[in-house]
């Protein structure tokens, strides 16, 4: 068979370029420019903040702009990376287009993007009302399409990027019997299939997509379910227990780096076993 003497000459720099990398370098982040939606409160604000503890500079986006202010605050004097924050509907083209522009333009380059924003609405199926179906879908599911497709180019023009998409184990497995949110358990279903399609279809322009599942973590959004409900929730779990802002920080650090390299399309359960039985 003829030898692609190019296509080796292309390949062995690429190896010359990404093997010579220590192991804990593959986690660097040093250098790139992170976007994290919904990154004003909870989980948001918890992997905004790693991502900047491993190097990146980091937009913190939300419609809440106020509270972007304080996370951004607390990510430059903790970790004395650069941190903006800016205002965003991720349900609204103009909002998301604007972010992007600023973004750009105060940090040339997006490399990274967490598609974290999100909303439920809590009812019995045969009473959820349309309105609130179709505004959690919005949100969910084509606030991440949307926020996708508006990063795209910035990411092919460097022939790199990391999307990472902030599912639930409910996209995965049917949800417990006391939770009644249809909307939220179809849009993070939705949400696993549109990684697996930007991964495939990406892939070529050195852009890695995957998701996060994360179980039941306490957060603003969970905290009136928590308190009802979370006795069921640890007692469920193989741990016996919820998550906490730890087990989320490497999670997305790795998706984010150069140590997931190869791995695209999938999705991370991050539920302490919940999925496993």
């Amino acid at each position: 068979m003829k030898r692609n003497s190019s296509f080796h000459k292309k390949y062995e720099r690429f190896c010359e370029q990404t093997f010579c990398l220590k192991s804990l370098d593959l986690f660097s982040l040093s250098g790139k420019s992170a976007i994290v939606t919904g990154g004003g409160r909870g989980i948001g604000r918890t992997m905004a903040l790693a991502l900047a503890e491993a190097g990146a500079d980091v937009t913190v986006a939300s419609r809440n702009l106020e509270n972007c202010v304080v996370v951004a605050d607390e990510i430059s004097k903790t970790t004395g990376r650069n941190a903006y924050p800016g205002k965003l509907d991720v349900t609204d083209k103009e909002s998301i287009s604007q972010l992007v522009r600023s973004v750009q333009d105060k940090f040339g380059r997006i490399d990274i993007l967490v598609n974290n924003s999100g909303s439920t609405w809590g009812a019995p199926f045969e009473e959820m009302p349309l309105e609130k179906w179709e505004q959690v879908l919005r949100t969910n599911l084509t606030g991440t399409f949307l926020m996708s497709q508006a990063v795209l180019p910035a990411m092919k023009q460097r022939h790199w990027g990391r999307m990472i998409n902030v599912s639930s184990i409910v996209g995965l497995v049917a949800p417990p019997d006391f939770m009644n949110t249809v909307g939220y358990t179809a849009s993070k279903g939705g949400i696993i299939s549109l990684t697996r399609e930007l991964a495939a279809k990406l892939a070529k322009d050195g852009i890695i997509v995957n998701a996060v599942a994360p179980s039941f973590f306490p957060s603003k959004m969970t905290s009136a379910f928590v308190q009802k409900f979370g006795d069921k929730i640890r007692e469920a779990n193989p741990m016996k227990r919820m998550g906490v802002e730890d087990d989320l920080k490497g999670v997305v650090v790795f998706l984010a780096s150069e140590a997931a390299g190869y791995i695209t399309g999938q999705v991370l359960a991050v539920d302490g076993g919940y999925t496993a039985i």
